[in-house]
């Protein structure tokens, strides 16, 4: 399972983020580290989320036996999502900032370490090798063009 594209790809994502995450943890006020930091885990967070969804879950869903997961899933994108764009809106000063980025660090590791420890598992039981490579592709295609797409939309942004 570790091997399939699809995963190695998502699990090199959860990695980079958790070490951005603690990275972001370490600053303080409105510094240009912090500003710097938090740009690009947003950025990271959205584009991630969004290509995640556009082939591992429109798959999972579309199956019946992992359909509650995907949804799950998607569920937790938009909790995130939603703290992602409360911090866009909070002066990074404020007394507020750093807990509010802790509650959503807290969310989404416990998001993606869910993911790791049973969804991931469960789909490669029922994926095959085929469609693991073929998710992986289509992950690694819409990745970059998420990307440039958080680049021009904030958290909670419509997706067009």
């Amino acid at each position: 399972m570790a091997d399939a594209r699809i995963f190695a790809d998502l699990i090199a994502d959860h990695d980079r983020q958790r070490a951005l995450m603690a990275r972001l943890a370490e600053t303080s006020g409105d510094s240009a580290e912090r500003r710097e930091l938090f740009e690009t885990l947003r950025k990271e967070l959205q584009a991630h989320a969004a290509a995640e969804e556009e082939s591992l879950y429109a798959t999972m869903l579309a199956r019946p036996d992992l359909r509650e997961d995907a949804r799950h899933s998607v569920s937790e994108h938009k909790e995130v999502d939603d703290m992602l764009g409360e911090l866009v809106e909070m002066e990074m000063h404020s007394s507020a900032w750093l807990p509010k980025f802790k509650e959503m660090r807290h969310r989404y590791t416990h998001h993606i370490d869910e993911e790791e420890e049973e969804m991931f598992p469960t789909a490669a039981k029922e994926l095959s090798g085929a469609e693991e490579e073929r998710l992986g592709k289509v992950f690694e295609e819409r990745k970059p063009r998420e990307l440039a797409r958080a680049e021009a939309h904030l958290p909670g942004d419509q997706r067009e």
